[in-house]
């Protein structure tokens, strides 16, 4: 979704830096265990992103009693040179829970692949090897449109592809196995057209081991197909890696309790993963929407309904 967190880097600036990047390297990846990948089954994950996270894990705890859920990964957005959050991710675990971490380059991409980066990714690799649980990460999300200074018309997308892989191949360097990489994209639709196909940001099977499909339902004639549809297919012809909704919700309508149903059902159908509900009211610019479960009674219980029958 566009705009939802703040940067701490000029986009200007870093568009800029990035005007003559080298193409992305051929090295192969370190081998690494079957056991860093998590195993999960079609439909078995329902997550959630609530304010206050990481700082606090109450949010979700409050998400957990209103839905009737039990959410299995609780979602946070890292800013460049921020910590591991090890005490929530500690949190969480003791939940049930695993720990989806969205970090966000607030430097230059040609910069983090020429190695500028490594002492901070090594660091955080270290903090994530010694939690010693399965961690769920992505990097420079949302990278196929334009809003974010990582992404399409900002950086080339071969650009993307070396920093992606050199971010991964220093976290398995580091013997970070208990990774799981989610390569996060935003849903090519009607409402979100701009940007370029996320074939040409695709880093290899060998970097990837799901993929994440950011889209919301802002519009009360908006159905799974419309939002989803194309761009499922889409990714269905460069890679068979599981699919998990990375970030979903609708907006206030008098459809959203069928949207939220329809939601559950095309998981089930498309043999995702799963969701994350973004529950957060949004004021910023060029959204103005209410995603918070809490705010729809109807598209509450429609929520509890499908969560509680499963997917």
């Amino acid at each position: 979704m566009r705009r939802k967190h703040s940067l701490t880097a000029s986009a200007t600036v870093i568009a800029a830096a990035l005007a003559g990047c080298a193409s992305a390297p051929t090295a192969a990846p370190p081998a690494v265990p079957d056991r860093a990948v998590i195993t999960a089954a079609p439909g078995s994950l329902d997550g959630v992103y609530e304010a206050g996270v990481p700082g606090s894990y109450s949010g979700i705890t409050s998400f957990a009693s209103v839905t009737g859920t039990t959410p299995n990964v609780a979602l946070y957005y890292s800013g460049w040179w921020e910590k591991f959050q090890a005490a929530f991710a500690a949190t969480a675990w003791s939940h049930g829970t695993y720990t989806f971490v969205q970090l966000q380059p607030a430097v230059p991409l040609e910069t983090i692949v020429r190695g500028w980066s490594d002492a901070y990714l090594r660091s955080y690799a270290a903090a994530v090897k010694a939690f010693g649980h399965p961690v769920i990460l992505s990097f420079a999300h949302e990278m196929n449109g334009g809003w974010y200074p990582w992404g399409a018309g900002h950086v080339k997308p071969a650009v993307f592809i070396a920093a992606w892989r050199h971010v991964v191949q220093v976290f398995r360097a580091e013997g970070a196995t208990n990774v799981t990489w989610v390569w996060t994209v935003n849903a090519v639709n009607a409402v979100n057209a701009a940007g370029s196909p996320p074939s040409q940001w695709w880093p290899g099977s060998a970097w990837v081991n799901w993929v994440g499909v950011d889209g919301y339902y802002y519009r009360a004639a908006d159905t799974f197909q419309s939002v989803f549809g194309g761009t499922i297919s889409e990714i269905r012809e460069f890679t068979s890696a599981p699919v998990l909704l990375s970030e979903t919700a609708a907006g206030p309508s008098p459809r959203a309790a069928g949207q939220v149903t329809g939601l559950f059902a095309g998981i089930r159908t498309d043999h995702l993963l799963g969701l994350v509900w973004f529950d957060q009211a949004q004021d910023q610019p060029p959204y103005h929407l209410d995603w918070h479960l809490a705010d729809d009674p109807q598209a509450l219980a429609a929520f509890r309904a499908a969560a509680k029958a499963g997917t």
